[in-house]
C-alpha cells in the first residue's frame, strides 16, 4: 500500500491570502466600490436618463471597468501589503477613470445644456451641497420673482409669517392668470377686509375676501419687490416686476398702488404692454370703419382738425389711440403724446409723462405747451377739466392734429362732452374732424360655442332681417369628451375667450358741423345713421351673425345704463 501525498501549489490566489491574513483588507478594498456604484445610480445613470445620452451603452461601460477593477482585486499575483496597496490603486484609478470618461464624454454632448454639465471640481461639489444646505431653509414659493433690481426676491425662512404672507400674494396672481385675467384688484371693502377681483375679457369678478392686515402685507410685499417706498401709503407708485413658475411661463407684472381713506389700493396687470400692441387692423374694425380712419391719417388736403376717441374704462382706449398714432410716420411727422403713463414705447414718439403727485405744471398748462411748438400729431390720453378743451380748441388745428381720448360710451356723447368743454359750439365744431367711437365684446370661444336658431320674434327685436340670418351662437362652456360633457380647456368653461371692439367712426363735415353749432344733436343723430357707417350696437351686431360673439354680449354693451337714482327707486318699490 502506499500513499500519496497531493502536492500544494506554492502560489495563492491574492484574494485568499487577504482573507486568510486580515479581515480588514477586503473592507478596504470594498469602500471604492461602494462609491463608485453609488456615484453611477444617483448621479450619472439618471444623467443619461435626463438627456437621452445612451444610458444602456454607458450601463455597459460601466460595468465593463467594474469586472475589470474586481478581476485585479482576484487575480494580482503579487501578496502581502504591497499586492495589497497595488490592487486598492488600480481599483480606485479604474473606477475614477470611469466616472472622468463620463463626465468628459457627456459634457461635450450637444443635449446636454451648458448649465447641467458635472463636474467633479471638490470646490463645486462643496459649494453645490452648501447651496443645497441653504435651500433647505428657504420655504417653498410657486414662483420666480425678479425686481426692479434684476434680483431674484428670495422666499423668507420656513415656518415663518412672511413665507405665508408670500404665497398667499402669489395664489391670488397665479389664480388671475389661469383665469386669463388682464387685471388684479385688491381693494379695500370695509374696516376689516380687503376684497380681490379680477378683469376677465372686461368683465369683473369678484374673489375671497382677505383680511385686512394681511392683505396690507401682501401689497407692502409686491411693494417691496417692485422696490417702492413701502412706508409711502398715499401717492400713487407704479414699478414692475416678472415672474415664472410651472403656472406662470414669463411675464411682466405692472404694480400700481394708491391710497385712500379706506386704505391702500393696489391693481396687478399682466403684460401691460402686450395688452396695448395691437395693429389696427386687428382691433375689430369694418374695412369701410377702417379705411375712414387710414384717410384721416394719410391725407394730404386736410391734415389737421380733433379727432374724438371714446371708450368707456377697460374699453381699449390705450389701444385705440397707439394704433392709430402708428398710421403716422414718426420720422417724417413730430409726433407727440401726452400720458398719465406710458403703457408701451412707441419708436419715434415723444411721449410726455404728466403725473398729478408731483409738482410742475397742470395738465392743461402741460397741452398748451406742448401744441405752441407746432407738432404735426399730439395725442391726448383725457380730458380733465374745461381748460384743456379751450387749450385744444384754442391751438393751431390747420396744422396739428390732435387725438383727444374722452371716457365717454358713443360717438354722439363724446361730441357733445366735447362741446360742452369748450364752452363755445362755434369754435368747438371748427377744429373737429371726426370721432372714434368704441366698446369691446367678449369673443366666443371657438372650442366650445354653440350654435342655435334664432327664433322670427327674436330677430325682429334684434332688427335683423328674417331668412338672411341662419343661426346664432352662444357661450358654451362645456365640451363632450368620450361621450361625457367636460369643462373646456381653452376657457375654463367661461365660454369666452378674449375680446374685440365694436366701433363707430364717423366723419364730421360741414353739414355735421352746422348741427353742432345749432346743438340740434337729434338731427346729429340722424344724420350719422344717413351715411351708411354702422354704430357700436350696429358693428356688434355684426360680429353676432359672424358668429364671433353672442346676442347677450351685444345686449351687455349697448343696454342704457340704470341710473344711480333708477337703482333707488326700484329698491324702494321692492
Amino acid at each position: 500500500m502506499s500513499i500519496v501525498i497531493a502536492s500544494v501549489p506554492t502560489m495563492t490566489l491574492a484574494a485568499d491570502a487577504y482573507m486568510l491574513m486580515s479581515i480588514w483588507k477586503p473592507i478596504v478594498l470594498f469602500v471604492p466600490f461602494v462609491a463608485w456604484a453609488w456615484m453611477i445610480s444617483t448621479h450619472l445613470d439618471k444623467h443619461a436618463q435626463r438627456f437621452f445620452l445612451g444610458q444602456e451603452k454607458w450601463n455597459a461601460i460601466h460595468l465593463g471597468f467594474g469586472v475589470a477593477a474586481l478581476a485585479i482585486v482576484i487575480l494580482l499575483p503579487v501578496g502581502g501589503i504591497a499586492g495589497f496597496g497595488a490592487a486598492l490603486f488600480t481599483v480606485i484609478i479604474l473606477l475614477g477613470l470611469d466616472i472622468l470618461i463620463f463626465v468628459s464624454v457627456t459634457n461635450k454632448d450637444e443635449r446636454v445644456p451648458k448649465s447641467q454639465h458635472l463636474s467633479i471640481s471638490v470646490k463645486d461639489m462643496s459649494e453645490t451641497r452648501d447651496a443645497k444646505k441653504a435651500a433647505k431653509l428657504i420655504g417653498d414659493s410657486e414662483l420666480m420673482i425678479v425686481g426692479a433690481n434684476k434680483m431674484t426676491v428670495q422666499p423668507p425662512p420656513k415656518d415663518t409669517p412672511e413665507l405665508g404672507i408670500r404665497i398667499a400674494a402669489e395664489q391670488i396672481v397665479v389664480k388671475g392668470y389661469k383665469a386669463h385675467a388682464s387685471q388684479i384688484d385688491i381693494l379695500p371693502a370695509n374696516e376689516s377686509t380687503y376684497a380681490a377681483s379680477f378683469l376677465v375679457d372686461g368683465v369683473r369678478q369678484a374673489g375671497d375676501p382677505i383680511a385686512a392686515a394681511d392683505a396690507v402685507q401682501m401689497i407692502n410685499f409686491w411693494k417691496k419687490s417692485a422696490g417702492l417706498d413701502t412706508s409711502d401709503r398715499r401717492r400713487k407708485l407704479s414699478g414692475e416686476v416678472s415672474i415664472s413658475g410651472d403656472a406662470i411661463s414669463n411675464a411682466t407684472l405692472k404694480l400700481n398702488t394708491s391710497g385712500s381713506k379706506s386704505g391702500m389700493r393696489l391693481s396687478l396687470v399682466f403684460n401691460p404692454a402686450e395688452a396695448v400692441r395691437r395693429s389696427a387692423d386687428n382691433l375689430g374694425l369694418l374695412e369701410s370703419q377702417l379705411e375712414l380712419i387710414k384717410n384721416w391719417a394719410t391725407e394730404l388736403e386736410e391734415v389737421g382738425g380733433v379727432v374724438l376717441l371714446s371708450a368707456p374704462a377697460d374699453n381699449g382706449r390705450t389701444t385705440i389711440s397707439y394704433s392709430i398714432m402708428n398710421f403716422h410716420d414718426a420720422y417724417t411727422s413730430n409726433i407727440q403724446s401726452i400720458e398719465y403713463e406710458i403703457e408701451d414705447a412707441l419708436e419715434g414718439v415723444k411721449q410726455i409723462v404728466w403725473d398729478s403727485s408731483k409738482d410742475g405744471p397742470d395738465f392743461a398748462t402741460t397741452v398748451r405747451s406742448t401744441l405752441r411748438r407746432d407738432p404735426d400729431i399730439v395725442t391726448l390720453c383725457d380730458l380733465p377739466d374745461v381748460e384743456t378743451a379751450q387749450n385744444v380748441a384754442h391751438s393751431d388745428l390747420e396744422r396739428t392734429r390732435v387725438y383727444l381720448c374722452l371716457r365717454t360710451d358713443s360717438a354722439l356723447k363724446s361730441v357733445q362732452t366735447y362741446v360742452q368743454a369748450v364752452g363755445d359750439p362755434k369754435l368747438a365744431a371748427k377744429g373737429l374732424r371726426g370721432v372714434v367711437a368704441c366698446k369691446l365684446v367678449r369673443v366666443l370661444c371657438g372650442n366650445c360655442k354653440v350654435p342655435y336658431q334664432p327664433t322670427p320674434d327674436m330677430l325682429k327685436k334684434l332688427g335683423l332681417p328674417e331668412g338672411k340670418v341662419g343661426e346664432l351662437f352662444k357661450k358654451g362652456g362645456q365640451v363632450l369628451v368620450r361621450n361625457k360633457p367636460e369643462v373646456c380647456s381653452v376657457c375654463s368653461g367661461v365660454g369666452y375667450s378674449g375680446q374685440t371692439g365694436c366701433f363707430g367712426v364717423f366723419e364730421l363735415g360741414s353739414q355735421e358741423k352746422k348741427l353742432i353749432v345749432e346743438g340740434d344733436w337729434n338731427g346729429l343723430r340722424a344724420v350719422m345713421r344717413k351715411t351708411g357707417l354702422p354704430s357700436i350696437q350696429q358693428s356688434a351686431l355684426r360680429k353676432a351673425v359672424m358668429g364671433i360673439t353672442s346676442i347677450e354680449e351685444v345686449t351687455r354693451i349697448t343696454a342704457p345704463a340704470k341710473s344711480k337714482s333708477s337703482s333707488k327707486k326700484s329698491k324702494a318699490q321692492a
